[in-house]
């Protein structure tokens, strides 16, 4: 009898893999991108064994690295692995209507194919679209690398993770880094920092959040000024 391993390795090669270069994407086995120029748009397959070894069950991320960042290296970031240099990384449950966490398990059996064929469904319809849409915004840079040097410094001081990056996008300072949001420490510290980025009066943007590595909402802060301007 065909092994689930054997299964599952058809059908990344027979159907899986095929199914996204027709979508436009490059690539081969568990690792796929859309080409852009300056870019990382990148989609690694996950798998592990399943069920009492007798399944291989698998999941999707994705993930997007500017090719600078990732200092021009031919070979494509694995979006299964966090590098800290991703503009934005998330599982495919995330953007499923479902939410929480997906995997699709294949196993021996007459129906091993309609897993594989749901995942590429996923893909279709909510993960390429998720990709093309984070290539075709361009967020402005707030502060480089170097001119974060000095909050960075008052954020270790405080013992909280550094800023990874500061952009703007729609009206907000978005501050990326590897924050948790049960952490009220990290909480308490990054609301002072959004309030001196706020006392800026920079005119392109009214609001500050703040997100983690995989680009998930943790805290938002805006109308601080507003506020302390009414005491």
């Amino acid at each position: 009898m065909t092994s689930a391993r054997e299964l599952f390795d058809r059908g990344m090669r027979d159907h899986f893999a095929p199914a996204l270069r027709a979508m436009g994407l490059t690539g081969w086995r568990h690792s796929f991108s859309v080409p852009d120029p300056a870019r990382w748009a990148v989609l690694g397959v996950r798998a592990e064994p399943g069920t009492h070894g007798r399944s291989v069950r698998y999941t999707l991320n994705l993930s997007v690295t500017a090719k600078a960042a990732w200092d021009g290296r031919t070979i494509r970031p694995d979006a299964n692995a966090v590098s800290g240099l991703e503009s934005w990384r998330a599982p495919i449950g995330d953007l499923l209507p479902v939410g929480g966490e997906v995997w699709w398990e294949v196993g021996p059996g007459p129906r091993w194919l309609v897993a594989v064929e749901d995942s590429i469904a996923a893909v279709r319809h909510y993960g390429l679209p998720e990709l093309l849409r984070r290539l075709t915004a361009t967020p402005d840079t707030y502060l480089s690398p170097a001119e974060l040097d000095g909050v960075n410094t008052a954020l270790a001081d405080a013992a909280v993770a550094r800023i990874q990056r500061a952009e703007l996008v729609g009206g907000c300072l978005l501050l990326h880094g590897a924050w948790q949001r049960g952490d009220r420490v990290a909480r308490r510290v990054l609301e002072g920092t959004a309030r001196g980025f706020l006392s800026a009066r920079d005119e392109r943007f009214a609001r500050v959040r703040v997100l983690d590595t995989l680009g998930r909402d943790l805290w938002a802060f805006g109308e601080l000024l507003a506020e302390e301007g009414h005491h």
